[in-house]
């Protein structure tokens, strides 16, 4: 333990303290930025994340162009990865693949050969396997690129050069999409129709200042390769390309097949982008099997080449649409697409971009890319014509030359002096092949130099003028136009758009439920269950010690159920969603959040179209639309306004056109019914008045037919409209002593 920890000398050993909050945010910062720029967001100029512009990159050094031969992708791999990307060769082998899946990417890169996976998911073969080559649309990406198009920078080994971006004479950004995760931010764009976004374009050359609202018009909304229909609305559609953020909504194409006497099935031909087929029909069969699909009777996967899900409903009788919804919201035939249009604009900024913003700097490429391209050529040009100038001297001078070079020691210089000629010139005339010399040689020279001559003057003129700049430009944007023209196979719009069908949510719900009856039982201490089947005798039901049973009713598992407590507040429950009946069920307060101090008053199956009367213990009430009490969160929904000691008491359903209410105090008050306010929330209105004590019971019943009651002894008793006169009056009177013959209990069932 005497041993000290420091270095022999002292510690000086060039070890320097640092701060370890500044020295972490500063390597995540660093790392962060690296993932953003070098891996994750794809450049809004070609619209390539940096391992896709290596592996094409690495295609074009190997000279796999669209009419060569295939190779190997584990040769392609390699390279990529031993030359550009110093990564594992899984994750650039998925990426090629990727480039080269037909559903995954609407206009793929790469044109490969052997198994390159399927939409079911399943993998591809390996990549020794796997042979491949570029397309037409990656020589796009790449035109220009060996005329100083674009800047190169040293390889992570700097033993090479890569290039920063590529040309990108190919609207890839959008055409293609990009999806991935930086640090802090994600980028997530779907593939659009390579027409449209060069209409859209072309209308942004004429008109720079051009707002979305105008390019939308061209740019109708995403082409995804798997097709599928788009249900989302116009206005969602343009703002989520105004702001380059939002999403969309895609659902399977369906068609109902026909199979004579009535009989029909459905079937699916597109699925939504990105979803895997065979984890779509595991999806539905499990629920199947779950029974959360009443209205199916059995699902298969028919596809070969194309795709073909053929659904079969339960019977003929059985709604298409309404099946079709519920397996919408159900399943991943619905899907949504998210529009993140996260970037890096100019390659260093990212951002989220707006449609005309990122079709604006692809443009701005463009015009970056014919300019460079123009001075290359133009250089080109000029060390041309200064070789064909020294060729024509030494055709007229041509026995001099032979001379000079026969008999001088240094001919080249002896020539340069004799003939005014340059370095280069004179170097040119030595390299000559005596082949060359033939008569007819002159003519050609001289061609060629009136021809560079007249591109010379075409290039400075180009160079000199914006508008031509833009005519050019808007010229190689029409020729990608017509190659990937709707009318060809590759560019024809295979998404389409549709509004979602009206249809009735709670015949929707209904479809996703298996209709069985139940029996729901709910106990004094507030347990709840929902047995198998209706029960007509509930004697026999068993709680556990010192609780009891409170209510009990029948009901159909897709009812909703209102249940509404002492403190005023009403819940929602669905039938289906209730403990079975092995036990005594759980405590309501799982379920819903009810106040301790709140007990259950009632529960029932909800009817939209009934009104309820509510009083509360002291005597206040008000009529509801039954509507009005549906809550959808477990929070539930404060319906009647009442502070203790008062609490609600009585939920009685509205019929008729009076109101007899009896209290405590065993005095009836009939009032008629519309002096009782329809509200929505609330204390409600005084019903009676009582010195002290509160409310017993209430009925709503008809004049004409007289108010009926039953006594304990379950005899029957009727009083019409002439014996009720002297107990009618105005609501909030205090009412008279019942008539003979009203039950002790003071309620109007025994």
């Amino acid at each position: 333990m005497g041993q000290s920890i420091l270095p022999p000398d002292g510690g000086d050993d060039k070890i320097q303290p640092v701060d370890l909050k500044a020295a972490l945010e500063e390597r995540y910062l660093a790392y962060a930025l690296s993932t953003i720029m070098h891996r994750a967001l794809p450049d809004v100029r070609d619209g390539l994340k940096p391992v896709h512009r290596r592996i094409v990159h690495a295609m074009r050094v190997l000279r796999l162009d669209p009419g060569q031969g295939y190779k190997k992708c584990a040769r392609i791999v390699g390279d990529v990865m031993g030359k550009f990307h110093p990564h594992g060769d899984a994750s650039i082998y998925d990426a090629l693949v990727r480039l080269s899946q037909d559903f995954a990417i609407r206009y793929p890169l790469v044109d490969g050969q052997g198994n390159f996976g399927n939409i079911d998911g399943d993998s591809p073969a390996a990549m020794r396997y796997t042979e491949a080559r570029m397309t037409d649309v990656a020589t796009l990406l790449l035109e220009g690129i060996d005329q100083d198009a674009v800047d190169f920078r040293p390889t992570y080994n700097e033993e090479d050069e890569e290039p920063i971006v590529l040309p990108g004479a190919f609207p890839n950004l959008l055409a293609n999409g990009s999806s991935g995760i930086a640090v802090g931010m994600a980028t997530s764009i779907p593939p659009h129709n390579a027409h449209e976004l060069c209409d859209a374009a072309l209308h942004l050359i004429k008109h720079p200042d051009a707002p979305v609202e105008k390019l939308v018009e061209f740019v109708i909304g995403p082409d995804f390769p798997t097709g599928g229909i788009i249900i989302d609305d116009r206005a969602t559609i343009l703002e989520a390309y105004k702001t380059g953020r939002g999403g969309f909504r895609v659902r399977a194409k369906w068609e109902q097949e026909d199979l004579g006497r009535g009989g029909y099935q459905i079937v699916i031909t597109e699925i939504p982008y990105l979803v895997q087929k065979s984890r779509l029909v595991e999806k539905i069969a499990e629920l199947l099997i779950a029974r959360k699909l009443p209205l199916l009777e059995d699902v298969r996967d028919e596809s070969a080449e194309d795709i073909r899900l053929v659904l079969v409903p339960k019977s003929r009788t059985v709604d298409p649409t309404i099946l079709m919804e519920s397996l919408f919201k159900l399943t991943e035939l619905e899907s949504r697409i998210s529009l993140n249009m996260n970037v890096l604009s100019m390659g260093k900024v990212p951002r989220v971009m707006a449609l005309n913003e990122v079709l604006r700097e692809w443009l701005d490429h463009r015009r970056e890319v014919l300019l460079r391209r123009s001075r290359f050529r133009l250089a080109a040009i000029d060390r041309r014509l200064e070789i064909l100038g020294g060729y024509l001297i030494a055709y007229l001078n041509i026995d001099e030359v032979i001379r000079i070079i026969r008999e001088e020691d240094e001919p080249k210089q002896v020539m340069m002096a004799r003939f005014s000629l340059t370095d280069l010139q004179a170097e040119s005339i030595l390299n000559m092949r005596l082949r060359s010399l033939r008569k007819l040689e002159e003519f050609e020279i001289k061609t060629e130099y009136d021809g560079l001559t007249a591109e010379k003057a075409s290039i400075e003129a180009l160079l000199a003028s914006d508008e031509k700049q833009w005519q050019t430009v808007s010229w190689e944007i029409g020729e990608v136009k017509k190659t990937f023209a709707k009318a060809t196979e590759i560019g024809r719009r295979r998404t389409q758009f549709a509004e979602a069908p009206e249809t009735d949510d709670q015949a929707i719900q209904h479809a996703m439920i298996e209709k069985e009856p139940v029996t729901v039982v709910i106990s004094e201490k507030g347990w709840i269950r929902a047995l198998k089947g209706h029960m007509s005798d509930v004697s026999g039901l068993t709680f556990k010690e010192g609780d009891a049973l409170k209510i009990a009713f029948p009901a159909q598992t897709t009812d909703r159920l209102l249940l509404l407590t002492t403190g005023g507040k009403a819940y929602t429950l669905g039938a289906d969603k209730l403990p079975g009946g092995r036990g005594h069920g759980e405590p309501l307060r799982i379920i819903i959040d009810m106040e301790n101090d709140q007990d259950v008053l009632t529960a029932f199956v909800h009817d939209p179209s009934r009104k309820l009367l509510l009083s509360s213990q002291a005597g206040n009430g008000f009529v509801i639309a039954e509507t009005e009490l549906v809550a959808n969160t477990r929070k539930g929904k404060q319906i009647m306004n009442v502070s203790m000691p008062d609490e609600a008491k009585l939920v009685v359903p509205v019929e008729g056109d009076h109101v007899a209410i009896v209290g405590d105090n065993r005095k009836l008050l009939v009032f008629p019914l519309n002096q009782i306010p329809e509200m929505t929330r609330g204390k409600g209105v005084r019903l009676q008045r009582y010195k002290d004590g509160g409310v017993s019971d209430i009925r709503c019943f008809a004049l004409e037919t007289g108010l009926t009651w039953d006594d304990s002894a379950g005899r029957n008793f009727t009083r019409t409209k002439e014996e009720l006169v002297e107990w009618l009056g105005e609501r909030a009177s205090a009412g008279r002593p019942v008539p003979r013959g009203f039950p002790r209990s003071g309620k109007f069932s025994g």
